[in-house]
C-alpha cells in the first residue's frame, strides 16, 4: 500500500486548498464574480447573492498539484517495483483521468464567466455545454484506447463482460451523463463537496484493496480537496464552486471509475448524484405530462426536501451518509464479488 504517497496527497490537496482561499476569495469579490440567484429557486437563497463563485479554482489548483507531485514519486520511487503489477496503460488513466477532469472544469470556467460578465445565470447554452462534453469525454476515452484499453469491463458477482463497440458508445454517455449529474448536485453550501468527499474514500478503499494505488493517490488528493475547499464552503458558505469546479468534480469521480474499470461501481458510490439528476428528468417529464403539476415540491431532489424544511446543514448530513452507504456496498460487492 502506497500509504506515503497518499496521504501527502491527501494532506497537500487540503493545505493547498484551504490556504488558496485566503487570497483567491477576496480576490473574486474584488472583481465582482458573484453568483446570480435564479429567480425561481428558493427564495430564502436570495440572502446568497453577490456570494463569491468559481471558488472550485481552489480545489482544481491543489487536486492538480497533489497528483503532480506524488503520482511521480508513487511510480518511480519506493514503490516503483509494485507499481509494475499494475495494469500497463495505468497511468495513461491516472493522468488521462486528471486531464479530462481539467477540461471539464475549464468548459466550467467559460460557462462561470459568461455568466459573471452578462450579470445573469446563463452561461454556455445547453447545446454548446454538450458538445464540449462530449468532445472531453471522447478525448479521454480515445486516449484509453489508443494505450491498449479493450471494450471488456468488471461487473461484481458476474467477471469479465467484453460489450465490444457498444462500451465505448455507453461509456461516453455515461461519463457525460454522471458528470452533469454532480453539477446538479451542487445547490446548496457544502452539498456537492461533502458528498464528492465520501465518493472519494470509497474509491480510496477500494483502489488499496485491488492494488491500484495509482488511483489510490488520486483519490487522495481528491478527498483531500473536497475537505479543503468545506473550510470555505461549509454553511454559511462564504465561496461557491460554481460549474468550474462541480464539473471537475464530476470528471475526477468518472476518472476514478473508468480507471478502476468498474464504472458500474459509479451507481451505489454515485447514488446521490443518480437521484439528482433523475430528479430532474423526472420533475420535468412530468410537469410536461401533466400540463403544469410537479411532482416534486422543486428539482433537483435538494430542493424538494429544503421546501420540505430540511437545513442545509441536514441535508449535507443525510446525503453524506447515503454517499457512505453505497460506498460501503460497493466495497462489499468488490470483496464477495470479484
Amino acid at each position: 500500500m502506497a500509504g506515503f504517497e497518499i496521504g501527502a496527497a491527501a494532506g497537500t490537496a487540503f493545505l493547498i486548498t484551504g490556504i488558496s482561499g485566503k487570497w483567491l476569495i477576496p480576490f473574486l469579490r474584488r472583481v465582482h464574480f458573484g453568483q446570480t440567484i435564479l429567480e425561481d429557486g428558493p427564495k430564502w437563497h436570495k440572502k446568497k447573492q453577490g456570494t463569491p463563485t468559481m471558488g472550485g479554482i481552489m480545489f482544481i489548483l491543489g487536486i492538480t498539484a497533489a497528483v503532480a507531485i506524488f503520482i511521480p514519486v508513487y511510480y518511480y520511487g519506493a514503490n516503483a517495483d509494485k507499481s509494475l503489477l499494475e495494469p500497463l496503460n495505468m497511468r495513461t488513466r491516472v493522468y488521462g483521468g486528471l486531464g479530462m477532469a481539467l477540461a471539464f472544469g475549464a468548459i466550467g470556467f467559460f460557462d462561470d464567466y459568461i455568466k459573471v460578465v452578462k450579470k445573469r445565470n446563463l452561461g454556455l447554452t445547453a447545446r454548446q455545454k454538450l458538445v464540449l462534453q462530449f468532445l472531453a469525454a471522447g478525448a479521454y476515452l480515445a486516449a484509453l484506447y489508443l494505450s491498449g484499453a479493450g471494450s471488456s469491463t468488471l461487473i461484481p458477482f458476474a467477471g469479465s463482460i467484453n460489450l465490444g463497440m457498444l462500451y465505448w458508445v455507453l461509456a461516453l454517455l455515461v461519463i457525460v451523463g454522471v458528470v452533469n449529474a454532480v453539477n446538479f448536485t451542487d445547490g446548496i453550501d457544502g452539498l456537492n463537496a461533502s458528498v464528492t468527499f465520501f465518493a472519494a474514500l470509497s474509491f480510496l478503499v477500494i483502489s488499496g484493496v485491488l492494488a491500484l494505488n495509482g488511483l489510490g493517490v488520486v483519490a487522495g488528493a481528491l478527498a483531500g480537496g473536497c475537505l479543503g475547499f468545506l473550510l470555505w464552503n461549509f454553511n454559511p458558505a462564504k465561496v461557491f464552486m460554481g460549474d468550474t469546479g462541480s464539473l471537475f468534480l464530476g470528471g475526477m469521480v468518472c476518472a476514478l471509475g473508468f480507471g478502476l474499470n468498474l464504472p458500474i461501481l459509479l451507481v451505489p458510490i454515485g447514488i446521490v448524484y443518480l437521484c439528482e439528476i433523475l430528479s430532474v428528468v423526472l420533475q420535468v417529464s412530468y410537469f410536461k405530462a401533466t400540463h403544469g403539476k410537479r411532482l416534486f415540491k422543486m428539482s433537483p431532489i435538494h430542493h424538494h426536501f429544503e421546501m420540505c424544511g430540511w437545513s442545509e446543514i441536514k441535508i449535507c448530513l443525510v446525503f453524506s451518509l447515503v454517499t457512505l452507504a453505497g460506498g460501503a456496498l460497493a466495497l462489499y460487492s468488490v470483496l464477495k464479488g470479484l
